[in-house]
């Protein structure tokens, strides 16, 4: 990524908040064969001392992988948008790209198949938890034994994290006024609305906004 350090994510907590409201991620690696990626759903171990990560592949993409002889980059991404000049309260100015994402990089660890079969159900409840009637994995016997079975196609992985590099770019080196303007933006109805991005920024900018998971917790209707 671009080296602009007003913009660098440094916080390891910030990372797995990032991980665990955008779990949808890349999985990348330069193999003997050359460039492979492919895409899968994550979740932070937090068992683990520090960062990592877990998940699962499908067969044959373990072999495609190599997974387990070199690094691995995990490439997590969360709200992201236009962010037009007309927006700004000064000219001139240019169009930018508000966003934030992530680079983790480590050695994936293979699971064995007992472990791998907790890591799918995790990840089942993880998804599962925010319906009215969750599935469970293990919610009926027939669930249970059909799960048993399809984890054969699968390989549980856990991914230490040993490095990362972050930005959240959110227009951080505006004026207040700005930013309070390109949020109100981002929350109206025109062709670039995001709430999802006007959240981030909000996060991102505590001292004008203060914390938007203390006010959503307020009461419904907010974000």
């Amino acid at each position: 990524m671009r080296h602009t350090p007003s913009f660098d994510l440094t916080d390891p907590a910030e990372i797995a908040r990032l991980v665990r409201e955008n779990p949808w991620a890349t999985l990348v690696s330069a193999t003997s064969g050359g460039l492979v990626a492919s895409h899968y759903p994550v979740l932070i171990d937090d068992s683990a001392d520090g960062l990592a990560l877990v998940t699962h592949v499908g067969r044959p993409d373990e072999t495609l992988h190599e997974l387990g002889q070199h690094e691995l980059l995990v490439i997590v991404q969360g709200p992201h948008g236009y962010i037009s000049p007309g927006w700004y309260d000064s000219s001139p100015a240019v169009p930018t790209w508000n966003f934030i994402t992530a680079h983790l990089y480590g050695v994936p660890t293979l699971l064995e198949p007992a472990e791998n079969l907790r890591v799918l159900e995790e990840l089942v409840d993880h998804f599962e938890d925010r319906m009215p009637n969750p599935r469970r994995m293990r919610g009926t016997l027939e669930n249970s034994a059909y799960a048993d079975r399809i984890s054969a196609g699968t390989v549980g992985l856990r991914i230490p994290i040993t490095r990362f590099v972050a930005k959240q770019k959110m227009s951080q080196n505006r004026p207040e006024e700005t930013v309070t303007r390109i949020v109100e933006e981002l929350e109206g109805e025109g062709p670039y609305a995001s709430a999802e991005l006007a959240r981030e920024m909000r996060h991102a900018h505590p001292s004008l906004f203060g914390d938007p998971d203390a006010t959503s917790a307020q009461g419904p209707g907010q974000k």
